[in-house]
């Protein structure tokens, strides 16, 4: 039994970490205070990805990810935890696409890879928290779909049995291939990176980056093709521009406002019963509990 995996992953910055640079004046992000990281909850759609690689021989995980040139980060760290290639998805007419007008690309993107069993994601990106993008995938292609992944239990021929997590317990459910599934945040942390595969594809590269080295890689490509990731465009996918960018998204933002929390007071306190029962007062007087 073969089994095809594409895996939607995405670049974001590292919201977790915000100061008070991470907003310009106009309310946008600034992407350049803020480091870029592998969006969270793609690792753990990763994870499961590979899990069913390790089960079922043959399976094959390819990664699409949608953004700027430096995206293709996100590809060569999948491939060296055990993805087997990948498609960055890239081009100026696709800037300010908003959640519809980006399921719309990467779902043009998934029907030129057919046939494949599996589309898996993420179930939400930390930069935009709306969790739309994998349900309105799978929308577009006609597919089932399954959100709240937090394990898969059983992979057959023609359907997988998949744990929910949900607000109040958990779901087991049975769907049929092919299918979209999206993944939450508390399923399995994904794998280290392997050591061989660091060596092997430490080199990979888009065509746009290798346009910016400063070394001739013409010799080593020549020799190992698999090292070169491809960049597709507009033309590519066959995307209607109506359909991309900004004027494919419907979604305007209005206004953003900019909250830093900053640390004030700090208070010291010992182990004394006293000491805890005064703090215990004060938290439940600010509503902090209670």
């Amino acid at each position: 039994m073969s089994f095809r995996i594409i895996l939607l992953a995405k670049q974001v910055p590292d919201t977790r970490n915000v100061g008070k640079d991470a907003m310009k004046a106009d309310g946008t992000v600034n992407r350049g205070a803020l480091p870029a990281v592998f969006n969270p909850e793609d690792l753990h759609a990763l994870e499961l990805a590979l899990r069913i690689k390790d089960k079922v021989p043959g399976t094959e995980i390819v990664v699409l990810t949608m953004g700027p040139m430096r995206a293709a980060e996100v590809i060569r760290e999948a491939i060296y935890r055990g993805a087997d290639r990948g498609y960055l998805i890239t081009d100026r007419k696709f800037a300010g696409s908003d959640t519809l007008a980006t399921s719309y690309v990467l779902s043009q993107a998934i029907r030129k890879l057919e046939p494949y069993h599996l589309v898996i994601a993420g179930r939400q990106a930390i930069d935009g928290d709306t969790a739309q993008v994998g349900p309105q995938v799978a929308e577009k292609l006609s597919l089932p779909q399954v959100t709240y992944a937090e394990e898969i239990l059983e992979v057959a021929p023609d359907h997988l049995v998949i744990k929910r997590r949900l607000e109040r317990g958990v779901e087991t459910v049975r769907c049929r291939l092919p299918l979209t599934i999206t993944v939450h945040s508390s399923a399995p942390h994904c794998r280290a990176r392997i050591a061989k595969r660091v060596m092997t594809y430490k080199h990979a590269r888009t065509l746009s980056e290798l346009q910016e080295e400063t070394k001739d890689y013409t010799e080593l490509y020549n020799a190992r093709p698999y090292l070169l990731i491809e960049e597709w465009g507009v033309e590519d996918i066959q995307a209607d521009t109506e359909k991309i960018g900004l004027t494919g998204s419907p979604t305007k933002v209005k206004k953003v406002d900019n909250v830093v929390f900053a640390q004030k007071d700090s208070t010291v306190i010992s182990d004394s019963d006293q000491d805890i029962e005064q703090l215990m007062v004060q938290l439940i007087e600010s509503h902090v509990i209670g």
